[in-house]
């Protein structure tokens, strides 16, 4: 990537520098600049389990039910806010018998989501009367967190904004609303050293250094704010992760369109960044390269969305198929678990519970 200077500055990590002067222009050398997170991508082991914690303990609304286009024979499930907007979704491929992950080093070790200020209390209670063992009520910048782990052990936290955060929640869902979780609040990268990765965020991402501490540095788009955020966290004396179940696979990043995401990612191999093709993902366009640290990172096109293949008031009732794939529905439907989804995800006034993943 084009050099940004990250060293100096007033705070030191156990590399002896800091990231906080790898921010002079707060966006790429061609000018792109992502306005916050798209999605985080994570592995989950049984897919039941897994639709049954974040639809009924963390009340989010599962937006679209696929497959890994990859790997067909797994879901791809997508969790969001009403609509599955751009910032509110965590997606899973749920492998049922593939082991269990580590977190370590060159991963996304924590997702962290954004709750109402006045709500931590009511979620440590919620959580714990559902038998998740949650952390004691932490402050961090004025930020109230909140720490649990889903069922396959990835590392979630919920944070309180003090400034508040506008975006609607999903209504219908099994938290109530004045509870309900907005969207995506940050993602933590660890990595042994900082430099490197704070180039790549501020020269490949356009975000801007925010603040440190504690060998903590966070990295904002934009003007900051909930679904804006990312914090670097120095970790040298841990291994390195192995990406499998209760790990993040990968974090998107916005981009506005597809236009913008051509132009980024020919500025990208220019600068000598290893860049995939645009992938078609059905709801969006992809590319994917890593930052020096190895977390898989994404740079995903905000449109088309996903009620191009269902109305709005069905979303994620039925399996739906890219066009390449529909040809083996049926040997892939075969493959697939049934999926028991509560009532509540179906907003219509007479509600059908999808029965097989069909």
């Amino acid at each position: 990537m084009t050099g940004s200077n990250t060293h100096g500055g007033s705070g030191s990590t156990a590399s002896g520098s800091t990231a906080s002067d790898s921010t002079a222009s707060g966006s790429t050398s061609s000018g792109f600049t992502t306005s916050g997170l798209h999605h985080v991508t994570a592995i989950g082991g049984d897919p039941q389990r897994n639709a049954d914690f974040y639809l009924r303990t963390l009340g989010l609304r599962l937006v679209k039910t696929t497959v890994n286009f990859d790997d067909p024979g797994t879901y791809h499930l997508y969790y969001g806010d009403e609509l599955g907007r751009p910032g509110s979704l965590i997606t899973f491929f749920p492998w049922r018998d593939a082991p269990r992950g580590r977190r370590g080093v060159g991963q996304a070790t924590t997702t962290a989501f954004s709750v109402p200020e006045t709500s931590i209390g009511w979620w440590k209670q919620h959580l714990q009367s559902q038998g998740v063992e949650v952390s004691q009520v932490t402050n961090r910048d004025q930020e109230e967190v909140l720490t649990l782990r889903d069922p396959d052990g990835l590392d979630i936290a919920l944070v309180a904004h003090p400034q508040g955060d506008p975006r609607d929640p999903w209504n219908a869902g099994l938290v109530p609303g004045e509870h309900a979780i907005r969207g995506l609040h940050s993602v933590t990268l660890s990595v042994a050293r900082e430099e490197a990765t704070a180039a790549m965020l501020v020269d490949g991402l356009g975000l801007r250094y925010d603040s440190e501490g504690a060998s903590r540095f966070r990295f904002a788009a934009g003007e900051g704010g909930p679904g804006a955020y990312v914090d670097v966290v120095v970790t040298p004396d841990v291994p390195r992760g192995l990406v499998s179940v209760g790990t993040v696979h990968h974090v998107a990043w916005r981009a506005p369109g597809e236009a913008t995401q051509v132009a980024w990612r020919e500025e990208l191999l220019e600068d000598g960044v290893q860049v995939t093709s645009i992938m078609d993902r059905q709801y969006f366009r992809s590319i994917y390269f890593r930052e020096p640290a190895g977390t898989l990172l994404e740079i995903a096109t905000d449109q088309p969305g996903f009620a191009i293949d269902e109305p709005l008031l069905e979303l994620g009732r039925a399996l739906k198929l890219p066009p390449w794939l529909e040809p083996n529905r049926e040997q892939i439907e075969a493959m697939l678990p049934t999926l028991n989804l509560p009532s509540e995800n179906d907003p219509r006034p007479e509600p059908q519970p999808q029965s097989g993943p069909a």
